[in-house]
């Protein structure tokens, strides 16, 4: 469970910036998009929350800081000395421009509260640090930090195992915390696996692997889950068949064929036919090829699979534009499964970027999930919650942020040839 992100100094983002998934004392909609995490010290957290801008306002740099932080954490321990990092600061600024990039995570993995923080820059991190709440009191397990060429270290003796051989085996440009996980430490693996297992982002060039609805497919159960799926979205599909082929050198992969890899097996090529009821008579179906079927259809059909399999392992996801190539109805839907107890009962959470601005109408959401980005005239982005407007309960936000009383929206000009 996500509880809070900090990023100062990555991309657009100059000055720290917190989005925080707490919610607030307000009671509407209490019940379904807000749930307890049943940890000391931490207050309901809301299922989703949407974050809206013009282009270029830096609504994807606030996904991709997080999924840069999971990547140093997955990676970094394999990586060789002299490699650099991904580092990507505020480069409109001569002071930012050579400062290290920082970010700070606060999580919940195994009814534990963590907060973890990293700043770092090309060449190496300068600061690490892990703080522990298993029985709502802080526990530093460690903290690292770069000073007059040199790394000082402090570890607590709560954290158990040879430290020693750790800290020596971490490389300037590798966590501590990847490093030790890599030598058996067990202690710190929940950590680990929540940034490896529990964070999934789709922002920038990462996209849904098609091969996991291929795969929920196989199983016996997998039409049980799927088609109700597609079915609630009200695409008018009666079934779905899947017909895998060979990897033949010279085929041609083409609309009607999908390269699909699969964990642990070789790629195959997958034909996927929609079938379509028409009418009430069970014989009347007709098939249609998956590449004969709307751009939408297909988008939330290879993303099925995940978004199935997000809310089965109580995963956080973040999705960049979810409106891409989807009706808003269907936006809506797959929002909405997220804030509802009855299909989002392990609590995942959905952390999503639109410009789909139906979502403000109707009281489909709660007012401290919505937030908004915009850049200053410095080019710095800047966040703000909704909450901050202090709108009336019977306000109309949509309208509100369409004629600018929430900030956020592109500046137009005429254009004139």
């Amino acid at each position: 469970m996500l509880v809070e992100f900090c990023v100062e100094n990555f991309r657009s983002i100059r000055s720290s910036i917190t989005l925080s998934m707490v919610a607030n004392a307000s009671k509407e909609l209490r019940a379904s998009h807000t749930f307890d995490p049943k940890v000391s010290g931490v207050e309901a957290l809301v299922r989703s929350a949407v974050v809206y801008g013009p282009n270029a306002a830096g609504k994807t740099n606030l996904l991709i800081a997080l999924q840069f932080v999971q990547n140093l954490v997955v990676n970094s321990a394999t990586w060789q000395q002299g490699n650099e990092l991904p580092y990507a600061p505020f480069k409109f600024s001569p002071t930012s421009r050579n400062k290290p990039s920082r970010f700070q995570v606060t999580f919940i993995q195994d009814k534990v509260l963590y907060e973890y923080g990293v700043s770092a820059d090309a060449t190496r991190v300068y600061e690490e640090w892990l703080v522990a709440y298993p029985v709502g009191r802080p526990q530093r397990l460690f903290e690292r930090r770069y000073e007059k060429r040199a790394y000082q270290w402090k570890f607590s003796t709560h954290l158990k195992g040879n430290r020693k051989v750790w800290k020596d085996a971490t490389r300037p440009n590798a966590l501590f915390l990847s490093t030790a996980v890599q030598l058996n430490n067990t202690q710190l693996i929940p950590v680990y696996e929540w940034f490896q297992k529990r964070l999934v982002v789709i922002a920038g060039n990462t996209k849904f692997n098609p091969a996991l609805t291929v795969t929920l497919l196989d199983r016996r159960d997998g039409k049980e889950i799927l088609l109700p799926f597609l079915h609630a979205a009200d695409l008018g599909i009666a079934d779905v068949d899947v017909l895998r082929e060979p990897l033949v050198p010279g085929l041609a992969i083409n609309g009607s064929r999908m390269l699909v890899a699969e964990p642990g097996k070789s790629p195959v090529l997958v034909r996927v036919t929609m079938l379509h009821q028409l009418g009430q008579k069970e014989e009347s179906v007709v098939g249609l090829d998956f590449s004969e079927e709307s751009s939408g259809t297909q988008a939330l059909f290879l993303s099925a699979g995940a978004w199935l399999n997000v809310l089965d392992k109580a995963e956080v996801l973040l999705f960049d534009e979810i409106d891409t190539s989807l009706h808003p109805l269907i936006t809506r839907f797959l929002v909405g499964m997220f804030n509802s107890k009855e299909r989002n009962k392990l609590n995942a959470q959905l952390l999503f970027t639109t410009h789909d601005t139906s979502l403000l109408e109707d009281d489909f959401l709660r007012r401290d999930q919505v937030w908004f980005v915009e850049k200053n005239r410095d080019g710095q982005s800047e966040l703000t919650p909704l909450t901050d407007f202090s709108p009336r309960k019977s306000e109309a936000i949509a309208r509100g942020y369409l004629r600018g009383r929430y900030g956020a929206l592109p500046i137009v000009r005429e254009f004139v040839s």
